[in-house]
C-alpha cells in the first residue's frame, strides 16, 4: 500500500477498509506517515466524513496503538467525557465525586481543542500539577484516591495523542468519525466498565444544532457498545457558558477557582446551580451503569449529599496533593475589567465564540501546537439567557494585564451579550438523553 494512494481515496469520497485502516496507524506511529500527510487524510475525513465501519476500524486501531491501563481493585470503574464547550469544568468535580461513592476514575483527558479549554489545561493552573505520568504511578494513585486525571501518553493511545495536537491546529476538528475515535480510543483504554458522554449542543461548542450532537452521540453509544463498554451520552446546552447560577467562568486558572466553589458549598439544594446539576446528572448516569445505585433519582440525591458533606473537595484535594499539585485558596487571576448593561432588557444571545477566541488572543489558549499558555487570563460572565437585565448592572468581567481581550472586546462587530426588549425563555440545561445500544436498537428505552 502507498500512503498517497490511501490519502487520495479518502479525499475522492472512498471507503477505507480494516487493512487500509490499520496500514495508516500503524505506518503513522512508525513516522513513516508524516504529520503533513496526516493532516491531508484530516481533512479529507473531514470534507467527506467515515462510514461507521471505518469510524469502528479507526478506534480500534487508535487503542492497538497502544497498551491498557491495568485494574488495580474490585471497584466498578467509571468515566465521563465532554465534547467540550465553554466554561465546561465538570470534570474536575465528577472525578472525586465518583470516587467518594466508592467507583474508581481512571480520566484520561486532552488539553483545549479550538476554542473548548481543555481539562489538563486547567489543571496546570494549580502550581506543581503533573498531567504526565507513567501508568504504574497513576495506578498507585487511582488505587490510594480512586480517581486521577492525566493526559495521554506514549502508551495510552499514541496514534491518537499526535492526531489529537494535529487537528487542534489544521481546522480538523469538527469530524464526527474523528472525535469518536479520538474519545473512545483513550477510554477503552482505561478499562473501563461504563462511560457517560455529555455531547455539547450549541454555539460554544464543536456541534452547533442538536441534529449534529445527536449524530455523534449515537455514534459514541454505537461504537462504544460494539466494544464492549455501555455507553450513555446526554446532550446538553451550550449556547452559553457552563457555570454556577448567573455566572459562569471561561479560561483555566478561573474555571478551576469556580470548580471549587461549587465542591466548598454547603447546602446541595442552595438555588440554581448549572454546573453542579449537570454534574450530578451525569456522575449519577455514569454510576447506575455501573450498578452503584439501582436508579437515578437514588444517585442523584446520594450525590447531592456527597457533594453538600464536604467529602468532595477533600477528595479533589487528596487527587492534586498525589499528582504533586499545591493548592491554597484561590489561584490568582490577571487584572480584572467589568462591563456593564447599556440598557435595559433581556439577555437573548452570548456571542460564545467571540469570547472563545478572545481568550485564545489573549494566550489563554493555542493557536499553533506547543504554546504555552497563560493560565490568569479568563472571563467571567454574569447572565444567563433570559435573564432580566437592567441598566448599569454588570454583565462580563475580563481579567487581563495584556488588554488583549479588552481590545476584542472593542473590535468586536456585535456585543458578546445581546439584549432583546421582550422576555426571552431560558435555555434548557439538558436536552436529550441516549441510552447505551439506542444508536443499534431505536425500539430501547
Amino acid at each position: 500500500m502507498l500512503n498517497t494512494n490511501l490519502i487520495r481515496k479518502k479525499r475522492d469520497g472512498g471507503v477505507l477498509d480494516s487493512d487500509e485502516w490499520q496500514f495508516l496507524i500503524n505506518s503513522y506511529c512508525t513516522g513513516d506517515v508524516t504529520d503533513a500527510q496526516m493532516a491531508a487524510m484530516a481533512m479529507a475525513i473531514c470534507i467527506n466524513g467515515l462510514t461507521p465501519d471505518e469510524i469502528s476500524c479507526l478506534t480500534r486501531e487508535m487503542l492497538a496503538s497502544g497498551t491498557r491501563l491495568p485494574r488495580v481493585s474490585d471497584r466498578p470503574r467509571v468515566d465521563k467525557h465532554s465534547t467540550g464547550g465553554l466554561g465546561d469544568k465538570v470534570s474536575l468535580i465528577l472525578a472525586p465525586l465518583i470516587a467518594c461513592v466508592g467507583c474508581d476514575v481512571p480520566m484520561i483527558s486532552g488539553r483545549g481543542l479550538g476554542r473548548t479549554g481543555g481539562t489538563l489545561d486547567k489543571l496546570e493552573a494549580i502550581e506543581g500539577y503533573r498531567a504526565s505520568m507513567s501508568i504504574d504511578e497513576s495506578s498507585k494513585i487511582l488505587k490510594e484516591v480512586g480517581a486521577f486525571i492525566i493526559g495521554a501518553d506514549e502508551q495510552i493511545a499514541p496514534a491518537d495523542r499526535r492526531l489529537y495536537a494535529l487537528r487542534d491546529v489544521t481546522a480538523t476538528v469538527e469530524s464526527v468519525g474523528l472525535i469518536t475515535a479520538s474519545i473512545l480510543s483513550k477510554k477503552l483504554a482505561a478499562s473501563l466498565d461504563a462511560l457517560v458522554m455529555d455531547v455539547k449542543v450549541g454555539s460554544g461548542g464543536f456541534m452547533h444544532t442538536r441534529e449534529d450532537a445527536k449524530e455523534l452521540a449515537e455514534s459514541l453509544v454505537r461504537v462504544g457498545g460494539q466494544s464492549g463498554l455501555p455507553t450513555h451520552a446526554i446532550l446538553s446546552d451550550m449556547d452559553q457558558p457552563l457555570g454556577v447560577e448567573a455566572s459562569a467562568a471561561i479560561g483555566n486558572a478561573i474555571e478551576v477557582n469556580e470548580a471549587i466553589e461549587v465542591m466548598a458549598q454547603s447546602d446541595p439544594s442552595d438555588g440554581e446551580n448549572p454546573l453542579r446539576d449537570l454534574t450530578v446528572a451525569l456522575s449519577a448516569s455514569a454510576v447506575v451503569q455501573a450498578g452503584v445505585f439501582e436508579n437515578l433519582k437514588t444517585a442523584e440525591e446520594q450525590l447531592r449529599e456527597k457533594l453538600a458533606s464536604g467529602h468532595v473537595m477533600e477528595r479533589f484535594e487528596q487527587m492534586i496533593r498525589a499528582q504533586g499539585g499545591r493548592l491554597s485558596g484561590p489561584i490568582p487571576l490577571e487584572q480584572r475589567r467589568d462591563y456593564f448593561a447599556e440598557t435595559d432588557g433581556y439577555v437573548a444571545k452570548i456571542d460564545c465564540p467571540a469570547i472563545g477566541d478572545a481568550i485564545i488572543a489573549a494566550g489563554g489558549g493555542r493557536r499553533s501546537g506547543g504554546e504555552t499558555l497563560n493560565h490568569r487570563v479568563g472571563i467571567q460572565t454574569h447572565v444567563r439567557i433570559g435573564d432580566l437585565v437592567e441598566k448599569g448592572q454588570p454583565i462580563f468581567t475580563i481579567f487581563d494585564d495584556s488588554d488583549s481581550i479588552a481590545s476584542s472586546v472593542q473590535k468586536s462587530p456585535e456585543p458578546w451579550v445581546t439584549m432583546a426588549d421582550s422576555p426571552v425563555p431560558a435555555n434548557t440545561l439538558i436536552l436529550e438523553t441516549i441510552p447505551p445500544n439506542t444508536a443499534d436498537n431505536p425500539d430501547m428505552t
